[in-house]
């Protein structure tokens, strides 16, 4: 990732508008959310973890999650935000985890204080490290990065095992150790929602989970509650079920391909379907080439 992007990313994190994250969790994805104009990507560990069809039980290895990165901020230019679970283990881990996503090209990654294996931040039954364990793994992490640009997030999922002050305690340390942002799982109430920003010393991060612990709240109220980054992890990976279960079903049931009307799809030919995803670059490419094969040729 080009220094400036990563810049980029922090500079909004403190000045621009607040920045919204629609959750990818491949790179047909994440390009289809670079295409509609939003300023960064989040890769979703719950949709990383679905697409290699296991649940958000912390089934994946480090490797399987910055290998799925890599894909992706190879192909969008802007800021992928990186879920990294609880860093892989301890401290050693954690640096190990940082150097591995900054390879990747992330802009910002966020390690969570759960005991491993992690669970979904959105369901029961979640576990937390001793909050001093934690802070290690944030400093490590903070010590560890190669580029300073790149945003460490602490996640605590406190709010769910210890109650709400136990959770904005967290927060702080953790900014007080060198975190660029804080990102407070699973607040309960729209109370509690607006209660954070103004509790932490530092920027925060909502997760919009629909189903999940939080209620649902308006964009403009967490903007203006303080809110510097949203992320929606399950909002295209829930699309994108529903829609080929529909097509599927369709299909079970008529033994005939979907018509359009009865289920959208995107039907316009393969040739849109690859224009998606680069077909006009790469058309390009091929043309450029056979024009210096005909040159030589002749």
């Amino acid at each position: 990732m080009p220094e400036s992007m990563r810049g980029g990313l922090r500079a909004a994190l403190s000045a621009g508008p607040m920045i919204l994250a629609p959750g990818g969790y491949d790179a047909l994805t994440a390009r289809l959310i670079a295409q509609h104009g939003f300023s960064a990507v989040y890769m979703t560990g719950a949709g990383t973890s679905v697409a290699y069809g296991y649940p958000d039980y912390g089934l994946l290895t480090m490797t399987e999650m910055v290998d799925n990165a890599a894909r992706m901020t190879a192909a969008v230019d802007i800021p992928v935000i990186a879920d990294a679970d609880t860093g892989y283990g301890n401290e050693l881990n954690v640096v190990r985890t940082v150097r591995a996503y900054a390879r990747a090209g992330v802009g910002a990654i966020h390690i969570e204080d759960q005991t491993f294996p992690k669970r979904c931040g959105h369901l029961a039954g979640k576990e937390i490290v001793d909050r001093a364990s934690w802070l290690r793994k944030i400093r490590a992490a903070v010590e560890s990065r190669p580029d300073p640009a790149m945003l460490i997030i602490a996640r605590t999922d406190a709010r769910a095992v210890a109650g709400l002050d136990e959770a904005i305690e967290r927060a702080n340390a953790a900014l007080a150790v060198g975190a660029d942002a804080a990102f407070v799982e699973a607040p309960q109430t729209a109370e509690e929602i607006a209660a954070i920003p103004a509790a932490v010393r530092g920027p925060c991060l909502f997760n919009f989970v629909s189903g999940g612990r939080s209620p649902a709240v308006s964009i403009g109220n967490l903007e203006g509650w303080g809110y510097r980054i949203a992320i929606f992890p399950s909002l295209l990976l829930g699309a994108a079920v529903a829609a080929c279960e529909a097509v599927l079903s369709s299909l079970a049931q008529t033994l005939e391909a979907p018509a359009d009307g009865h289920v959208r799809v995107v039907s316009d030919g393969p040739a849109a379907l690859f224009q998606r995803v680069g077909a006009d670059e790469w058309d390009r490419l091929r043309e450029r080439y056979e024009q210096v094969s005909d040159r030589a040729s002749g």
